[in-house]
């Protein structure tokens, strides 16, 4: 019985430790424009992102359950290491160094299995290398996209974001989905036109 009121207790304070994530401010703003989204909003949406629009990804045959998994777990180690703004050149220069502490930090919270299990997931999101890790990246760039979209392009113009700029750091949507890619080319092309984007 000790054993398994360790193994709650070990659960239980990782699941009080991400209740973090709430606090931890993305450069994105609400699609109301309201305030900045938060970490934990992101990953849910994400979560729901992948529900929705798994039809779309390249993959015919995804598993979606474990894309879900992955957007839900992929930035717990912001907590540690801060958000990143995908355009910070600088803050890019340490960032796998810092997200790669939280993570060993965060999961080793949890019990031995589950460590391991997550650190995986969390693994797997980073190298890019499965289908399922693929469209997870690709929903993980097209939400910042359509919340620019909506907001008139709030984030890009506070940081003098170009249209080209946008361009390079989101094409890998197409490794994960080439419609979602397509979808997301017209997203730019539209807000260059609309003026929420410069040229």
């Amino acid at each position: 019985m000790t054993e398994y009121v360790e193994r709650l207790k070990q659960q239980i304070d990782f699941l009080m430790e991400i209740d973090k994530l709430k606090q931890v401010f993305r450069r994105t703003k609400l699609t109301d424009n309201s305030r900045y989204e938060n970490t934990a909003e992101h990953s849910w949406h994400l979560a729901m992102f992948a529900m929705m629009l798994c039809e779309h990804a390249n993959e015919a045959d995804l598993n979606v359950m474990r894309v879900v998994r992955m957007v839900l777990i992929h930035d717990i180690v912001e907590i540690d290491a801060g958000d990143t703004f995908i355009y910070d050149m600088v803050g890019q220069e340490d960032k796998a160094e810092r997200e790669q502490a939280a993570a060993y930090r965060i999961f080793g919270l949890l019990p031995e299995d589950q460590q391991e299990e997550f650190h995986q997931l969390w693994e797997e999101f980073e190298e890019r290398e499965t289908s399922e890790a693929l469209f997870a990246a690709s929903l993980d760039r097209l939400h910042p996209l359509l919340h620019n979209y909506y907001t008139e392009g709030a984030a890009w113009k506070e940081h003098g974001i170009t249209s080209q700029q946008v361009l390079e750091r989101n094409e890998h949507i197409a490794e994960g989905s080439e419609i979602l890619w397509e979808f997301a080319q017209e997203l730019i092309r539209s807000s260059v036109a609309k003026g929420y984007l410069a040229p």
